[in-house]
């Protein structure tokens, strides 16, 4: 979820055409013409019924920032940095209510008559209300999933010291009075959560993140109380003993009590799975329609990868001969050897910050240079993974909230963990390698999450800022992946381009192993000879893939069905606008409407019905 001040639509007024009440008589016409032209004017329900409608949105908006104090500060809004979310039974209960009496005010709006931009919103809108419904009584997450209970607390305090929204003493203070809730918020933390459902993965990493909260207080917050008046250092100081004892003891806890009792699954039923996959895609496809299209895409790949890594082969070597008639296996080896040669490319485990930085800028001039869109002006800065948000991802993009202006976006790069074998961080060098860290950038850079974000974070509904389609925001991103290379993106290295069709398998590879772990019950073995194997990834980038595919459901998915919807989309204006097509209009368009599922940007882009409203 990543808001801004609404302005309703519809409200506009147009010219009455002119060629309906041409007359003949030349003295009539002319006298027409002379005094101002009438206007249609907006029926009065049609008013109404938008009113209503963002009357309803910004109860939303303010629920949901009211509800979550730790997401209002990260959406931009400061009002309630001084608290800390409230994750009792009761506070739950009361969100549960307030979305379904929402819901059934929303019910009563008259979808058609409302602006196409409101029309939009109404359908995010509802898709979001029913989701919330269903996470609290379906997922039900809370009493499972400790890693909600480690991420909160964390941001919370993270947030306000990253960010200058404020001066530091007044967002230390911040930190102090949400520090002093800790206590509070571990203990419902352990009330809700249950062992017997919470999976000993999960239970696992939470241990490791809740320590990382630890780390966050010492080395990002304690050093800065140097520079506050000696009266507020005091408050603050108290305040950070409070937290550090209150970390520990949920700490204790999860080591001695939750994991040593944790038996529940990672993986979501059949029904769950195919509910979230539902709310969250919020497509066309559905799942057995997306496996089928990333089996063929994966096919596709290899044989293209296979084609390319001839020509790679040829070039290096040239009384290099192929089989004849190859096997899948002698294609595959043939690949990678090439990929081989790209992964011996690359830099140290103190080197990789520099070399994302390197590759940030050597983006941000082929961008610029081929005008490939207009660029924010927002700063974007590389930092070094933050402890408690680590063991999900190796990379992040953290633009910041849509009620925040001007602030600042940070690219975040995990290093390999310290405890790693040699050969582990090896593996981890070689799959992140300089020409993966280019596409690494590509992806959460330049042009992809940071031109996106802060491109949606500037559109005037506030409500379609929050309500972001991770499906988007990942389909953009994998998107301009395969255009920087389309439009000659380092055009001599062809092992730049084979990089890009093996992330390019990854994303498939992705979809395909989302529902292999949460549908087929796939084990660890099978799993990782999908990705080493059949997707070319090394040993820890599988190993880490394979965690992060029982830790998340479905999120996995978002990036191969999101690409695929970018290309549908780009296909369908291109034969719309013809010979009017330009890629750098078409990427504004797109960018300009926020970051709400494909098929409503193309519904707008393209003056078509808006999906769902009859």
């Amino acid at each position: 979820m990543t808001p801004h001040s609404s302005r309703p639509a519809g409200r506009g007024r147009r010219p009455l055409p002119l060629t309906r009440l041409l007359t003949p008589l030349v003295t009539i016409a002319w006298a027409w013409l002379s005094w101002p032209h009438p206007t249609i004017a907006v029926a009065p329900e049609a008013r109404d019924m938008n009113a209503a409608f963002t009357a309803i949105a910004d109860r939303y908006v303010e629920g949901l920032l009211r509800y979550s104090p730790a997401a209002a500060t990260q959406l931009g809004d400061h009002r309630y940095d001084g608290l800390l979310d409230d994750v009792g039974v009761e506070a739950r209960q009361a969100r549960l209510a307030e979305l379904k009496g929402l819901l059934t005010e929303l019910g009563a709006i008259d979808a058609p008559a409302l602006s196409r931009p409101n029309q939009v919103d109404f359908q995010l809108l509802r898709q979001e209300l029913r989701k919330g419904v269903w996470e609290i009584e379906r997922l039900r997450e809370w009493e499972w999933n400790p890693l909600v209970y480690a991420r909160i607390p964390g941001d919370a305090i993270y947030l306000l010291v990253a960010r200058g929204t404020a001066p530091l003493e007044e967002r230390l203070g911040h930190v102090a009075a949400r520090c002093r809730e800790f206590p509070r918020f571990f203990a419902q933390a352990r009330q809700a959560l249950v062992a017997a459902q919470t999976p000993h993965i999960h239970a696992e990493t939470a241990v490791a993140q809740t320590k990382g909260i630890l780390d966050l207080i010492d080395k990002a917050i304690r050093p800065q109380l140097a520079e506050i008046t000696e009266s507020k250092r005091t408050n603050v100081a108290e305040a950070l003993e409070i937290a550090r004892q209150a970390v520990t003891t949920q700490q204790q806890w999860l080591q001695t009590e939750l994991l040593p009792n944790a038996r529940g699954t990672p993986r979501l039923d059949a029904e769950r799975y195919g509910e979230k996959f539902a709310f969250d895609l919020f497509s066309s496809f559905s799942p057995p329609e997306l496996r089928q299209m990333a089996d063929r895409e994966i096919a596709s790949l290899h044989e293209r990868m296979y084609e390319l890594s001839l020509r790679i082969q040829a070039a290096r070597e040239p009384g290099f001969k192929p089989p004849a008639s190859p096997t899948a296996a002698e294609k595959k080896a043939v690949i990678r050897r090439c990929l081989d040669l790209a992964a011996a490319d690359g830099p140290t485990v103190g080197g990789v910050v520099d070399a994302a930085r390197y590759s940030l800028r050597i983006t941000t001039d082929f961008v610029r240079t081929k005008d490939l869109l207009t660029l924010p002006a927002e700063p974007l800065e590389i930092i070094v993974m933050p402890e408690f948000r680590r063991g999900v991802s190796v990379a992040y993009c953290d633009a910041p909230g849509p009620l925040e202006v001007g602030g600042k976006t940070f690219y975040a790069v995990s290093p390999p963990p310290a405890d790693w074998t040699a050969a582990q961080v090896g593996s981890f060098l070689r799959e992140y390698n300089f020409r993966s860290l280019h596409n690494l950038t590509v992806h959460e850079a330049m042009p992809g999450h940071y031109v996106q974000l802060l491109r949606s974070n500037a559109v005037s509904s506030r409500l379609r800022a929050i309500l972001g389609s991770g499906t988007f925001i990942e389909g953009w991103a994998v998107y301009t992946e395969r255009m920087m290379v389309d439009e000659g993106f380092l055009p001599d290295d062809l092992l730049m381009r084979l990089i890009v069709m093996k992330w390019n398998l990854r994303g498939a590879t992705n979809a395909l192993l989302d529902q292999m772990i949460h549908l087929d019950g796939c084990d660890e073995k099978t799993a990782m000879t999908l990705m080493m194997d059949d997707a070319f990834q090394e040993e820890r980038e599988a190993a880490g893939k394979y965690r992060r595919s029982l830790l998340t459901s479905v999120q996995l998915s978002t990036y191969f069905a999101g690409y695929r919807e970018m290309v549908e989309l780009r296909e369908a204006v291109t034969r719309a606008r013809g010979d009017r097509f330009t890629l750098k209009s078409f990427h504004d368009d797109v960018l300009s409407h926020g970051s709400p599922p494909a098929q409503f940007v193309k519904a707008l882009l393209l003056e078509q019905p808006i999906p769902g409203t009859r």
